[in-house]
């Protein structure tokens, strides 16, 4: 067998490999132009900026240990990384309370889309149960209740109290308010679209009060933001006049002190603080 041999043979494989790979490129795409639900899912490769981006978003809490083993470091000591140790839960927490806030909204604003779409079906002629059911298909206030809330509109169910119960979850107070227009409606033959148009037209009201709280509110938050970063500067200015914050903070018993009283302090301004403008949201 000569050199040439094994060279062709090699070449011949990876014509063919290449053919295939292609031939596959096409069916897929030819696939996905017929049917386009029914594309082949693309591999991703294990790892990639995107996914790194996505988990640093899912657990942005766990950020506070880089950050405390960088001033770990520039202060010769393990305090800093143990206080972001502590800090990591604190920070969950909040974002968590964040993103409960930021759900709820979206679910109310699912359900007051949800009432227009009902009574935008019922004055197109459809009935009840079907209306519901259209809409509920193209929105998200439902959400894991809707199963329960669909099977009791097709077959008859008592829809006003499976909108009760999905009205349990927060943000999803105004299908409380369908439910009792609904149970109106199938009772005194009242009509239903008409009931749904005043109360999307309530809830329209009630979201932009709290739109307008909000904006109110902003100059609030904004000030216990600016009390969370105080110290932060005080550091900054420290080192810009040449002094060394951390090592007089970290290594020296009035340091330690300083930044025992001013650690309790601060928590206790961004406790009072947060109290005052949630007290004012909830009033």
């Amino acid at each position: 067998m000569t050199v040439d041999q094994p060279l062709c043979a090699a070449a011949v494989c990876a014509g063919a490999a290449a053919s295939l790979l292609v031939a596959a490129e096409r069916g897929r795409r030819r696939v996905s132009l017929l049917l386009p639900g029914a594309a082949a899912p693309v591999r991703r490769p294990p790892w990639s900026w995107q996914r790194a981006a996505e988990a640093v978003r899912r657990r942005r809490e766990w950020l506070c240990l880089p950050l405390a083993l960088v001033l770990a470091v520039l202060g010769a000591s393990p305090l800093p990384l143990a206080l972001g140790a502590v800090a990591v839960p604190l920070v969950r927490r909040a974002l968590l309370r964040r993103e409960r806030r930021a759900r709820a909204r979206q679910r109310a604003e699912a359900v007051v889309a949800l009432c227009g779409a009902v009574a935008a079906e019922l004055r197109a002629g459809f009935q009840p149960a079907q209306a519901l059911r259209f809409a509920a298909r193209q929105n998200e206030a439902l959400a894991e209740a809707e199963g329960a809330v669909l099977a009791a509109a097709r077959f008859g169910g008592d829809v006003s109290a499976a909108l009760r119960t999905a009205a349990r979850r927060p943000g999803a107070e105004g299908l409380a308010g369908m439910a009792a227009c609904w149970q109106v409606a199938v009772g005194s033959g009242a009509g239903l679209a008409a009931g749904l148009e005043r109360l999307e037209a309530a809830l329209r009201a009630d979201r932009d009060r709290q739109d307008d709280l909000d904006a109110q509110l902003a100059g609030a938050w904004s000030t216990v933001v600016l009390l969370a970063l105080l110290p932060a500067a005080g550091l900054g200015m420290g080192w810009a006049l040449g002094a060394d914050p951390l090592r007089v903070l970290l290594h020296s018993p009035a340091g330690l002190v300083c930044l025992a009283v001013g650690g309790a302090l601060e928590a206790a301004g961004l406790y009072w603080a947060t109290r005052i403008v949630r007290s004012g949201e909830a009033a």
